[in-house]
């Protein structure tokens, strides 16, 4: 009788450890042809928003991480693949990145010196249309309030650059590399931009000295000029980074522009004065008439004017003023004053 009762036990023990080998080799299997066991914990979870190791089976392009934008911390993709950088293309490209699509607005065109072949965004539309392009990041610059972040962050992950960076184009890139994890990207194009700027420097004050440089915008429609400010994002540049001497009206100036009156241009007393137009090329219709106003009497007798020292440039790179049409200007100004 004892004899059966410890057959019975040991048979049934056996039976319990062929089973639990069994679910072993079960569950090995299924992890060898990729199929996660539905009892995930908690670690494991939070194992997939890590970087991916070498030896890891986690894609990198899955992987996320966090970054501190101006409204908050945002989680956004290790690798990103596919940026729509709104209003920030200009960074992107000098950076090596091709941007999904290309900002575009009906009213003010596009940043045509970019020479981008993607598709054109149009900001004044619906956001809803960046949906078909499919953007894994979204970067957006000091034109969007936390509302509109918002609207983009249901698109794709959205990164605001910090307020901090905005007025600096060296920061916007590094902070734009930061976030796309190229930082070392951005010191070299940084290292090679600065390099440029002290040359340019020191051959600009060569040939002007303490000459006063003035930078007008020829409003079209309404016939008048936006005098820009050393505070200005576009052509503040000019000042701080290349030595230029503003005159006093725009060296006082705390807004970014002014609008001013033909009447009030000689009161400048520049001795170099820089102008564009607001949208579009010098040789379009409304434009040319425009420019009729450079020739009236008012300014035919400016010194900058008799000495041969008004530039006319073109619109595009001149307002903008991130990194590589910064570096236009550079060139702009010293094919123009530089003899």
């Amino acid at each position: 009788m004892v004899k059966r009762v410890r057959r019975f036990i040991w048979t049934a023990v056996l039976i319990l450890v062929l089973t639990v080998l069994a679910a072993c080799g079960t569950d090995n299997h299924a992890a060898d042809n990729g199929v996660v066991p539905s009892a995930n914990t908690g670690a494991d979870a939070a194992v997939s928003s890590m970087p991916a190791d070498a030896g890891s089976s986690t894609p990198a392009e899955a992987a996320t991480r966090t970054v501190a934008g101006e409204f908050g911390d945002v989680e956004i993709p290790v690798n990103p693949q596919r940026v729509a950088g709104i209003y920030v293309e200009d960074y992107l490209k000098a950076l090596g990145i091709t941007p999904v699509v290309q900002w575009y607005h009906p009213s003010w065109g596009k940043q045509d010196y970019l020479n981008l072949d993607v598709p054109e965004f149009d900001v004044s539309g619906s956001i809803e249309a960046l949906l078909e392009k499919d953007p894994d990041l979204i970067i957006l610059d000091g034109g969007a309030d936390a509302a509109k972040v918002e609207q983009y962050s249901k698109i794709a992950p959205t990164y605001r650059l910090p307020e901090r960076v905005l007025q600096d184009s060296r920061q916007m890139l590094t902070a734009i590399a930061d976030a796309l994890g190229i930082p070392e990207k951005a010191e070299a194009v940084l290292a090679e931009y600065d390099q440029k700027v002290a040359d340019g420097k020191a051959k600009l004050q060569q040939a002007l000295g303490q000459e006063k440089v003035a930078v007008i915008r020829l409003n079209v429609a309404d016939k008048t000029f936006a005098l820009f400010g050393v505070k200005n994002r576009f052509t503040g540049v000019l000042y701080d980074q290349f030595g230029l001497t503003p005159v006093p009206m725009a060296a006082e100036m705390t807004d970014f522009q002014a609008i001013i009156s033909e009447e009030v241009i000689p009161e400048l007393e520049a001795d170099h004065i820089i102008v564009f137009p607001d949208h579009g090329g010098w040789d379009t219709a409304e434009n040319q008439e425009a420019a009729q106003l450079l020739g009236g009497p008012l300014w035919k007798n400016l010194p900058a004017v008799k000495k041969g020292n008004i530039y006319k440039m073109e619109r595009s790179h001149w307002q903008s003023g991130a990194i590589t049409a910064n570096s236009m200007k550079l060139d702009d100004l010293l094919e123009a004053m530089v003899k």
